[in-house]
């Protein structure tokens, strides 16, 4: 019996395995994807020629992978419950991979060679379109070059569907596709149809995918429609918005997904501070697992509330931290006209090179109209106070020393550094500025600096 229950076990295994030459006696690390994170499953050793394999149980969930060595070089597979085997370079390894044996892996490369070449073919039509004469008939034979390859496409994805119902990288495709755009739209006609069908063809009800990077490469493709360098960051957190209102309305129909979508953008827009499609997004849309139980809501929640909270014109929120000789110091007893919250760290290096010219700005005040409390988020005290003292800042310093842990920085939603917060006397928040030069904008805009 235990030797049948052992047999069925080693059966229901599946081997992914692969030889990357010029990779001798190198370690190999499988990863595992969430959208776009990967968290790594295993290591192993490569033998002398550089072949190594992964043992893949049957508990393990399908989707994409990631094969990786030294800091850069991968590979991303599709595991479907079957035995991958595949070729390839130490320093080429996307160009010079071969797949030996796994359907999944090589109807993906299939389908994404076809997809780039066509894409490539109708961004090279397209200009023709745009400024060759309607009534020409070069125009005609253009416009029936664009519509053909789009149907070809279509035509092959229909045949993958038909014959692999089940496949993963079909499922995969099937989010990459893009709706039957008519030749004969102009450029901004095309965007806007663009806008309006993107995700048409995408079955958000397919958990699955989360396990892949498809959601969130669509996602910034579809983002790339609504970018223009030629706009000011207030027009184009407007046109974010719009954008985010469909792809959170598309994504809506499965919980899971929007979810995902929904903790992606406040990521993203988080960390290129566009704030104002944050407060659009926590003003308009909620983590569908919320709880209106305040002591249970998700952490995702809680931080769109605290977006919220933390929005141009509302009061900044308590603030109490220990100074440098551990006595508490708290914002409601700055009296000062104006103050300016810091969130920085001695490892930030834009922190770092801020802090002499702030420094500069506070001691040129003639009347003292603005402090600044400057909030630490170091872990080691001797690396903060020595900071301090070599750079002689003699504004208000606290820290809690516990990084990212501090209650100040869930309390402010500080995922990164330096964020700032321009407070009046009220403490009501007036300017969330992003770098240096936005802070002296902001301190012009007040009067506070020439």
């Amino acid at each position: 019996m235990l030797f049948v229950a052992l047999t069925i076990f080693v059966q229901g295994q599946n081997t992914l395995e692969g030889t990357v030459r010029h990779l001798a006696t190198d370690r190999v690390s499988l990863y595992s994807y969430y959208g776009e994170r990967a968290s790594k499953v295993d290591s192993v050793l490569t033998d002398s020629s550089g072949h190594f394999r992964f043992i893949l149980s049957p508990q393990r969930l399908p989707g994409m992978y990631r094969v990786q060595w030294g800091k850069n070089e991968k590979i991303d597979l599709i595991w479907n419950r079957e035995n991958i085997l595949f070729k390839t370079t130490r320093d080429n390894p996307e160009d010079s991979l071969k797949i030996i044996s796994s359907m999944e892996n090589k109807i993906n490369r299939d389908y994404s060679l076809l997809d780039r070449i066509n894409q490539t073919r109708l961004q090279l039509l397209m200009p023709v379109v745009d400024y060759y004469p309607v009534r020409d008939s070069f125009y005609t034979g253009v416009v029936n070059e664009m519509e053909g390859i789009q149907r070809k496409q279509q035509a092959f994805y229909d045949s993958l569907v038909a014959l692999y119902p089940d496949a993963f990288a079909v499922r995969m495709a099937g989010v990459y596709q893009t709706p039957f755009i008519p030749a004969a739209l102009d450029k901004e006609q095309r965007i806007n149809f663009l806008k309006q069908h993107y995700f048409d063809l995408v079955n958000f009800s397919d958990t699955a995918l989360l396990r892949t990077t498809a959601f969130p490469n669509k996602a910034i493709s579809y983002l790339s429609l609504y970018s223009n360098n030629r706009l000011t960051q207030k027009q184009l957190e407007a046109e974010f918005i719009k954008a985010v209102t469909i792809m959170l309305s598309a994504a809506s129909v499965n919980a899971e997904v929007f979810k995902y979508w929904l903790d992606y953008l406040v990521n993203g827009f988080d960390k290129f501070h566009f704030d104002e499609v944050i407060t659009y997004i926590a003003d308009n849309f909620q983590d569908p697992y919320a709880c209106e139980d305040q002591t249970r809501k998700s952490a995702l929640q809680k931080r769109l509330d605290t977006f919220k909270k933390l929005a141009i014109g509302n009061p900044a929120l308590p603030l109490e931290v220990p100074d440098t000789k551990g006595k508490p110091v708290r914002l409601s007893d700055i009296s000062a006209e104006y103050t300016l919250l810091v969130f920085w760290s001695t490892q930030c290096p834009h922190c770092v090179a801020m802090m002499p010219r702030l420094k500069e700005i506070y001691n040129q005040q003639k009347t003292k109209r603005f402090e600044v409390i400057a909030v630490s988020i170091d872990t080691s005290r001797t690396a903060w106070t020595g900071f301090l003292k070599e750079n002689k800042l003699n504004w208000i310093n606290g820290s809690e020393l516990k990084g990212y842990a501090a209650k100040s920085c869930d309390d402010y939603n500080i995922y990164a550094t330096p964020t700032l917060f321009l407070l009046d006397r009220e403490k009501k928040i007036i300017s969330k500025p992003v770098s240096l030069r936005e802070t002296e904008q902001a301190l012009r805009d007040n009067n506070l600096m020439d």
